[in-house]
């Protein structure tokens, strides 16, 4: 798609509910420091309306960036799908560009850049608790970070039967456990993908603590959450996802500029420091 359009464009963010999203914030300080006279906003947008939405974008909206629960509409709306959102199903970015939907899954290079940023640039073993779509999303990350063994801790076991299966494709062997049975071995690094609030009983989360290594908890919101909160009564480290938030962020701006959610924008660095200062309210 090129260099970045120099004209105004406008870009936003959907899902439900989305009042308390912190991506606008982060994006317009990007903007800012790129020197770019482009607009971010919100829109409620449900699962349901999402197809007459799209479809009603003037010419001058550009690209999305989409959340719950419209990850799996997203991705059946775009034309082309990045490597990410092929394996996971998920899109939460779109670019409209030449007449076609171009969607991207940058939470998987998000939480890539931010775990690597934590000390772990390669692992060969990792947990994750919960079995959702973010769970999704991380397993893929830890295949991106060399993991080969993946324990996914579930309360329904059955639910994470896709976990194994995208295992299988990514040469990852996936086990699955329920809280109170994890397995013996440790794990240098736990990924909490539990929605906000969500709490294990006390002894199956300090059974996880005892044996997770760092936490990192893709909750931002209410921290720390329950599961943290287990993790320092034990003593061990606990982070949560603020840095993902950012980083996944700065790879939806890629997308938007050129098309190539790989490619670093120009003086990424100090791009990053100001949206981490936005997000901190500075």
């Amino acid at each position: 798609m090129g260099d970045a359009p120099a004209e105004r464009l406008a870009f936003e963010v959907w899902g439900d509910p989305i009042e308390h999203s912190l991506s606008p914030r982060i994006h317009r300080a990007a903007y800012a420091r790129l020197g770019w006279d482009w607009s971010y906003g919100r829109r409620r947008v449900d699962g349901g309306s999402f197809t007459a939405e799209l479809g009603d974008l003037d010419d001058r909206a550009r690209g999305l960036s989409l959340t719950f629960p419209l990850k799996t509409a997203a991705f059946a709306a775009a034309t082309t799908r990045d490597r990410t959102a092929e394996l996971t199903g998920a899109v939460n970015t779109l670019v409209r560009s030449d007449g076609a939907l171009h969607g991207y899954n940058t939470d998987v290079g998000g939480l890539v850049a931010d775990i690597g940023a934590h000390g772990f640039a390669h692992l060969d073993s990792a947990r994750i608790v919960g079995a959702g779509a973010t769970a999704t999303s991380a397993l893929v990350a830890l295949g991106d970070l060399g993991a080969e063994r993946v324990e996914v801790v579930a309360r329904r076991p059955a639910a994470a039967a896709g976990l194994v299966d995208l295992g299988e494709r990514l040469g990852i062997a996936v086990t699955v456990a329920a809280p109170g049975a994890v397995a013996s071995a440790s794990v240098p690094l736990t990924v909490s993908t539990l929605p906000g609030g969500a709490a294990l009983p006390d002894r199956d989360a300090a059974i996880l603590a005892e044996r997770g290594g760092l936490l990192y908890d893709v909750v931002y919101g209410g921290w720390p959450s329950p599961l943290a909160l287990a993790w320092q009564a034990s003593g061990a480290s606990a982070v949560n996802g603020l840095g993902m938030l950012v980083q996944q962020a700065v790879r939806q701006i890629r997308a938007f500029a050129t098309g190539d959610a790989d490619t670093p924008l120009p003086d990424e660095d100090a791009v990053v420091d100001v949206m981490r200062s936005a997000l901190m309210g500075d």
